[in-house]
């Protein structure tokens, strides 16, 4: 979960969102060194009063500053498309979930069990427990069992919403009549907070995002007290 004085990505809970903060971090070393030289090249044409004869129509010139910069937009590029076919990947789901966005709650379906759905709202802050998070808290948190790979199917009832979890590397808009598709794997055991980031009406900020990624124990336990309620 983000804090105050977080400057940088939430740590990774997937090994989706390890690939993304390593290209993350692979890209902006190669914008440093690009902003160096340029400020570099700046300050030598600012203090130095000489101008370089071959720099005048040099045809050799233009075609190293043209050459070199495609060159660094290849190697950007082929990370990047890996990492896309990365994220749109299906494989064979241990389970398909469907998430459904209302103004402003989210709800969810377990297809493979009958009659499992349940709603999720935010608990508001006069009803927070202590440790509990202010406008993050669900009253139904979304039991998730770990490391294993999830289907969710993504659905809104009403107008634009946007589920996402950024430390899971997780956003996927929810779009009116359109299922969208996302596949994800949890690496450990903890909650894992997010929220709708689709300004989707007036209570658009208190629509929040519970995972708790649980061991198969307590998840098959959660599944038999929730069917025989």
């Amino acid at each position: 979960m983000a804090n105050w004085t977080q400057l940088g990505l939430q740590d990774a809970s997937s090994p989706l969102m390890e690939e993304l903060i390593y290209f993350h971090d692979y890209t902006l070393i190669i914008l440093t060194l690009i902003t160096i030289l340029v400020f570099y090249g700046l300050a030598s044409l600012i203090v130095s009063s000489n101008t370089n004869r071959f720099f005048l129509e040099g045809q050799t010139l233009e075609t190293i500053w043209t050459v070199i910069p495609a060159v660094i937009l290849i190697f950007i590029a082929l990370p990047s498309l890996q990492l896309l076919y990365l994220i749109d990947e299906v494989n064979n789901p241990f389970l398909t979930i469907k998430a459904i966005g209302h103004q402003w709650y989210w709800s969810y379906e377990y297809a493979d069990y009958r009659d499992l759905e349940f709603d999720s709202y935010m608990i508001p802050t006069s009803d927070l427990s202590v440790g509990n998070p202010r406008l993050l808290e669900v009253d139904n948190r979304w039991p998730y069992l770990q490391q294993t790979p999830i289907a969710i199917l993504i659905h809104s009832s009403d107008v634009l919403h946007f589920w996402t979890v950024p430390s899971l590397g997780i956003k996927m808009d929810a779009v009116p009549g359109r299922l969208n598709q996302v596949n994800f794997f949890i690496s450990r055991c903890g909650l894992f907070y997010g929220q709708c980031s689709e300004i989707c009406g007036a209570n658009h900020s208190f629509m929040p995002i519970v995972i708790e990624s649980v061991n198969f124990s307590s998840f098959e336990n959660w599944v038999s007290g929730f069917l025989n309620e």
